[in-house]
């Protein structure tokens, strides 16, 4: 099978958790596909090689915009046109998030073969996005909504995106298959470097909790903030958050971290640099708790590797951390208000933020409950949540959609 893969990200070019799930189901697919792997993303990669073949597509020319925040959808939308141009043969098309949805339908049609797409996100849930796009969110929500109205499959990487797909977009549900992502489990493994800690200005003799995420509204970085006021006495707050959406939201969490850091007394460190695998790994190992307060997240592979860590987990009960995260069993849920397009900040942020204060020192108080938890976790992802899983099921699904094409 000849499988195009569309995406924005793809290594070395990469922010966020739909990056990672193309990185690695790309590589799994591999193995297990006959025919050749032609990725097309945005960037400058070049890479061929017997099955696989990576073509990055950069900027074909600069167009003034109308205001600074519609140049990134006119840079899209010039990249989409070059991947439509570069492609000229498939047997499957499969698009990750809508960077790429105008070349995916297009293609759909001009080559005659099955379009897929994995939800990611869904725009209409991201009305934050107004902040970077501007009047270029409309158009992000109608590529997306015509895209999965041209789809012949859809692949939600939870239950809960199922859902929102069919009653957001009135998919079928028969079109839909629930993968989950996965994660790499020899990567992300329990390690003890104690000396990645006193890199980072960490005190090994304390506990910590620690967060990790991009610096944007759907992560809940402020609500980490705001509980970490009401953490127990000693205990560090460690925050990994880099790449912010605008430069106004860095600044909003900058006044934010100055303001508790005056309030409380215990020690908030802000790691704002991207940290190394390795080390990243470490501090997963090493945290007493990870904290995942996203205020929509449709699965969050996050939570995966501070599991896979052996690191139980206190996150927000939103859409695919639910199937994620077990509760009771590898860490603790926290109900929250769901976020929409009309409801963009909910107003129980400070109640939220309470509670996951509260569920955290309950645990911290508990170390044999939070022994267990660590170990269900690393089980549950090992059982669950490996790549070569998520490979199979979606090779499966791609073969089940060419056989009726």
């Amino acid at each position: 099978m000849n499988i195009a893969i569309l995406t924005k990200e793809y290594p070395p070019y990469m922010y966020g958790g739909a990056g990672v799930h193309v990185e690695y189901l790309t590589r799994e697919i591999e193995k297990l596909n006959e025919g050749k792997v032609r990725i097309l993303c945005f960037g400058d990669q070049q890479e061929v090689s017997e099955r696989i073949e990576v073509t990055g597509v950069g900027p074909c020319s600069i167009i003034p915009a109308h205001t600074e925040r519609l140049r990134s959808l006119i840079d899209t939308l010039q990249r989409d046109a070059a991947m439509v141009g570069t492609l000229q043969e498939a047997d499957i098309i499969h698009c990750h998030t809508w960077y790429t949805h105008l070349a995916g339908c297009l293609l759909k049609h001009m080559i005659e073969v099955p379009l897929v797409l994995t939800t990611h996100s869904l725009e209409p849930h991201r009305p934050w996005k107004r902040e970077q796009l501007g009047t270029g969110y409309k158009a992000s929500c109608w590529l997306e909504k015509t895209a999965y109205r041209e789809a012949d499959g859809v692949i939600a990487v939870s239950g809960a995106m199922r859902e929102d797909v069919r009653r957001i977009y009135g998919v079928p549900v028969d079109r839909i298959e629930v993968i989950h992502n996965g994660i790499d489990e020899t990567l992300y493994r329990p390690v003890s470097n104690p000396d990645v800690l006193k890199r980072y200005g960490i005190d090994p003799s304390k506990p910590y909790v620690l967060m990790v995420s991009r610096l944007t509204r759907q992560k809940g970085v402020t609500h980490f903030l705001e509980a970490a006021k009401h953490f127990e006495s000693g205990l560090q707050a460690v925050m990994c958050a880099g790449a912010p959406d605008t430069a106004e939201y860095m600044e909003e969490v900058k006044a934010k971290v100055s303001t508790v850091r005056n309030q409380g007394t215990n020690k908030i460190i802000w790691i704002s640099e991207t940290v190394p695998g390795e080390a990243l790994t470490a501090l997963y190992s090493h945290a007493a708790l990870f904290i995942c307060p996203s205020i929509y997240e449709p699965f969050g592979i996050i939570n995966l590797e501070a599991m896979a860590c052996g690191t139980p987990v206190v996150a927000s009960a939103v859409g695919g951390i639910r199937e994620a995260v077990e509760d009771r069993v590898t860490g603790r849920l926290v109900p929250f208000e769901p976020v929409s397009e009309e409801n963009p900040e909910p107003k129980d942020g400070d109640r939220f933020a309470s509670d996951l204060a509260h569920e955290v020192n309950t645990l911290i108080a508990s170390p044999n409950v939070l022994q267990c938890m660590a170990v269900a976790a690393r089980e549950r992802v090992e059982s669950h949540f490996t790549w070569k899983a998520v490979a199979k099921k979606t090779f499966d699904f791609y073969k089940r959609l060419t056989s009726k094409a």
